[in-house]
């Protein structure tokens, strides 16, 4: 079977591949009025100790109220600030990226002085004083070697709130115009954290896709929290997929937590598993929230009103290492152990798809409904992670459209599809390909019923349910017991599941089969998982919205859809390069341009395991070349193997 390639671009500074991983830079002796209490020696110490741990890049900002006092005029003793602050980068082998437009700032809002309440994006006069303050700071400093790349805003959809797209559009392409004029030849974004219809369904203007137009990569920031422990340890990592576009790489702009909300412990299992997992879903940039600790400045704006913003460092107050920045050292060291700019992430052909209503903003679409495929794809990305099958997260074309050479699809919990992918899954499905559906109506009340197109066709059923009405699921705990052999289940095999959600979503699909056959039925003994042969390959529907149930409840996972997805692998041929048989431990491979493949084992267990991974073809070894058949991983750790194919 052939398999589809992963995109995981590393970004370019020049012609040379570079690989950003560092942290957010205030300084401790002021947070944001620290170019007003600038203190070089002070710097130089902050910058000394996160290059010895490996960091090789800072995000720095230009407090906007301080660098740009009146419409027409910078503070020179900030911009002199400014560039000692570079010098200092450069003398530790450092690189930084300067933040333009720095209004908001972690959990309070800045204007400058002249400001009186204009339009950040509609008013002409303030946007034009904005490209000149963006284009006069870009000539004093594009020249200099420790500009890496510049970011116009941090996160300006809290500052100068959300606008329709083409405001957004024309107002970000004039400031990275702005830049270019200046003389920035460096890579430039706009600082925004990617929060908008692509990856949450809130359009709030900032559209990935239409800033990617005028844009060199795409920043998330990531600081979301959750009801279940895995979803939240993966839940940067589906980010990182949902916002990848147009052949951008994706640089983790913003993330952390601040110590008084976790253990040391607890920090240090979040800061590695979201590192190693976005760096499996392709992110190739990392920069840390934030440098240092802020105690001393108890009684300054924002931290005497937001004091757990004070605790965010990975140093803290005296400069000393917390453990993120031990976890960042680690992984800098696996970086580089692997040679990240010469690996891309290993081909697969299973493929999880994200269907085009969360984007395209069609008509009379719901935000409820967009929510619900961020929210459903999320968990099949559980799922499928669980059930150790690589999955690439692939996006339904506008109007229709689905990429091709995948061996298996999943569409999980799905409501909406266009009409003109139906037609293709049903060619896909054909060629050889095996695709899984489970229905689901989702939490919205507007049109209750299958929005699905050549449904008999595909599946092999016809509808059995009431206009208007959704069918309830009143079983607290759905059980499909499986009537024939399906993969690795026997006949007589249970899976359970637990039911949630509100009076649209807690129902399932009644149907009746025509040239489908029935694999799988409920406790009342009706149709629960269909299959319907398509010459070399198959459909299968699940009438219960799985990943629909799982997404409704905390403290879920794992939970049995990964079973079912396990079986759908197996069914569908899917190559995987290693096998456990344990779902709470993660893998997947990057490859090296010269062969080697490098195999990453992630633990979401609480406590120390050891696990066997069969390997078809070759055997596990550490990177020193020793065999390593079992592997030893502490709590929520990772272990990294070679893969040595016979």
């Amino acid at each position: 079977m052939t398999r589809v390639d992963r995109p995981s671009p590393v970004l370019h500074v020049g012609e040379a591949p570079v690989v950003w991983l560092g942290a957010n830079f205030w300084s401790r002796t002021g947070g944001p009025l620290m170019w007003t209490r600038y203190d070089p020696a002070v710097v130089r110490e902050e910058l000394r100790v996160l290059a010895e741990h490996g960091l090789n890049m800072t995000r720095s900002f230009f407090y906007w109220p301080d660098f740009h006092p009146t419409p027409d005029s910078l503070d020179e003793q900030c911009v002199a600030n400014f560039a000692d602050f570079l010098d200092a980068h450069s003398e530790t082998g450092m690189t930084t990226v300067p933040t333009f437009l720095v209004g908001h700032m972690s959990g309070e809002n800045w204007d400058p002085a002249w400001r009186d309440g204009r339009d950040l994006y509609r008013d002409v006069w303030f946007v034009g004083r904005q490209a000149w303050y963006v284009r006069e700071l870009t000539a004093r400093f594009a020249t200099h070697p420790a500009v890496a790349g510049w970011l116009l805003t941090n996160e300006v959809p809290i500052y100068g709130g959300e606008a329709p797209r083409p405001i957004v559009d024309a107002w970000a392409s004039l400031l990275v115009d702005a830049v270019r004029a200046g003389g920035g030849t460096q890579p430039v974004a706009v600082g925004d954290g990617a929060w908008g219809i692509e990856t949450t369904g809130h359009d709030n203007g900032f559209s990935v896709r239409d800033l990617a137009e005028y844009t060199d990569f795409i920043g998330p920031h990531v600081y979301r929290m959750e009801t279940d422990q895995i979803r939240q340890h993966l839940k940067a990592a589906y980010i990182a997929e949902l916002a990848a576009t147009n052949g951008l790489p994706v640089i983790m702009e913003e993330f952390g937590l601040t110590s008084d909300f976790v253990s040391d412990a607890g920090a240090a299992s979040y800061y590695r598993q979201l590192l190693y997992t976005t760096l499996l879903a392709g992110a190739t940039g990392w920069i840390a929230w934030n440098n240092t600790d802020y105690d001393d400045l108890a009684d300054q704006r924002p931290y005497s009103h937001h004091p757990f913003e004070m605790h965010f460092g990975i140093t803290d107050r005296h400069g000393n290492p917390k453990p993120p920045l031990r976890e960042l050292a680690r992984f800098a060291a696996d970086l580089a152990a692997i040679d990240l700019p010469s690996v891309r992430r290993a081909p697969v052909d299973a493929a999880l798809v994200v269907p085009s209503h969360l984007a395209e903003d069609y008509p009379f679409t719901q935000e409820e409904e967009r929510a619900h495929i961020v929210a459903t794809g999320e968990q099949a990305y559980v799922a499928a992670h669980e059930a150790h099958i690589p999955v690439a997260v692939v996006r339904e074309k506008e109007d229709g459209g689905l990429p091709t050479g995948y061996g298996l699809y999943l569409l999980p919990s799905v409501k909406q599809l266009c009409a003109t992918s139906w037609q293709q899954l049903v060619a896909l499905a054909r060629d050889g390909a095996t695709v899984y559906a489970s229905y689901s109506h989702g939490p919205s009340g507007v049109q209750r019923g299958p929005w699905w197109a050549h449904t008999e066709e595909l599946f092999g059923v016809r509808m059995d349910s009431a206009y208007g009405l959704a069918e309830p699921v009143t079983d607290d705990t759905v059980v499909l017991r499986f009537t024939e052999a399906f993969g690795p289940f026997a006949a007589g095999t249970e899976l359970r599941f637990a039911a949630a959600g509100n009076e649209n979503g807690r129902t399932y699909l009644p149907v009746r089969a025509t040239s489908g056959r029935v694999v799988a039925v409920d406790a009342h003994g009706r149709p629960a998982i269909v299959v319907a042969d398509h010459g070399a390959g198959r459909a299968v529907l699940c009438a219960y919205p799985l990943e629909f149930f799982a997404s409704a409840r905390a403290r879920v996972n794992p939970e049995q859809t990964w079973r079912l997805y396990d079986a759908l692998a197996e069914v569908a041929d899917v190559e995987r390069d290693v096998r456990l048989d344990d779902p709470r431990v993660f893998t997947d491979t990057l490859v090296h341009e010269d062969g080697r493949r490098f195999v990453f084992f992630v633990s979401q267990h609480e406590t120390p395991v050891t696990i066997t991974a069969s390997v078809a073809g070759g055997e596990l070894r550490t990177l020193d070349g020793d065999p390593s058949a079992a592997i030893d991983l502490p709590p929520y750790g990772v272990a990294l193997r070679l893969l040595a194919l016979d």
